[in-house]
């Protein structure tokens, strides 16, 4: 198991690289990349099985980006595993570049499922998981959606079918941020009480803090031990984590931070001082 510690800076380092990133696209969605960071780093550095040189080794676990606008937390954390260079990054959302808006499996490698639009993750990854099962694989399926997201109606329909057959091979975690692209959720199309809803669809449901990777880490522990149902993991975060004028505002769904001074005070907030296109000229262990 990987110190939390370690864990703990790894994730300010991706935060890092998502801002970076960004600021170079100027486009792409900074609030639920952010608010996601853990939960994608306690899975790529201390419970899936996977291998960067081998993306499609068939003892690996799958993960799916169902909210597939987040994409820039995925290409941060796959690019500091060794799936492409650091450098590649820097690429976000240009013509030819294997990093898209949206995940795309035929150009990105790691990448299971292309994902974009949203309710249809959860049906991919529970066919992935039923398909696995059947072959008697013992592979994990872990897909992320959007709060947001699940006021679409395909989610419950993949919510009845994995509980129906009994995918205990497949775990869910909704990015729980209170906040979509219109506004609050709660006030667009309210979803609570969220985890009795999964309850009563006989799914095992685990609320958590998203940003405490103990927690986190826990709940994905809790997922392996469990057999016979699937599992929703409810991980309450924050949208813009870490980014003190991001945090909590819907209006940086869909924004990025602008190049100079705006990105600069977003590395400052993640402690970060150096000019920020330096980071762009180093690896990922390197602070400044």
């Amino acid at each position: 198991m990987v110190e939390i510690k370690e864990l703990e800076e790894t994730s300010r380092k991706i935060r890092r690289d998502i801002m970076v990133m960004l600021a170079e696209a100027g486009s792409g969605h900074s609030g639920g990349s952010l608010s996601a960071v853990e939960v994608l780093v306690s899975l790529y550095w201390d419970i899936l099985k996977h291998d960067p040189e081998n993306p499609d080794w068939e003892e690996r676990d799958w993960f799916v980006l169902s909210k597939g606008h987040a994409c820039p937390v995925l290409y941060a954390v796959m690019a500091a595993r060794g799936y492409f260079p650091r450098k590649t990054l820097w690429t976000l959302r240009k013509l030819d570049s294997i990093l898209q808006g949206h995940p795309h499996r035929l150009k990105t490698p790691g990448v299971e499922f292309s994902t974009g639009s949203l309710g249809q993750g959860l049906s991919l990854a529970a066919g992935a998981a039923m398909g696995l099962k059947r072959q008697g694989m013992p592979n994990s399926v872990f897909v992320l959606t959007g709060d947001g997201e699940q006021n679409e109606g395909s989610i419950w329909e993949a919510g009845m079918t994995a509980a129906h057959y009994r995918l205990d091979n497949l775990c869910a975690i909704c990015d729980r941020n209170y906040l979509m692209i219109d506004g609050n959720t709660e006030e667009v199309m309210g979803l609570d009480p969220l985890p009795e809803k999964w309850r009563a669809f006989n799914w095992q449901v685990i609320e958590i803090d998203g940003h405490d990777l103990r927690q986190v880490t826990y709940a994905y522990q809790r997922f392996l031990l469990e057999k016979n149902r699937p599992t929703m993991v409810i991980a309450n975060t924050i949208k813009g984590k870490g980014v003190s004028f991001m945090e909590n505002l819907a209006d940086w769904h869909g924004a990025s931070p602008k190049k100079g001074e705006q990105v600069q005070q977003a590395l400052a907030d993640l402690g970060f001082k150096a000019p920020w296109e330096e980071y762009k000229k180093h690896d990922f262990d390197w602070v400044g």
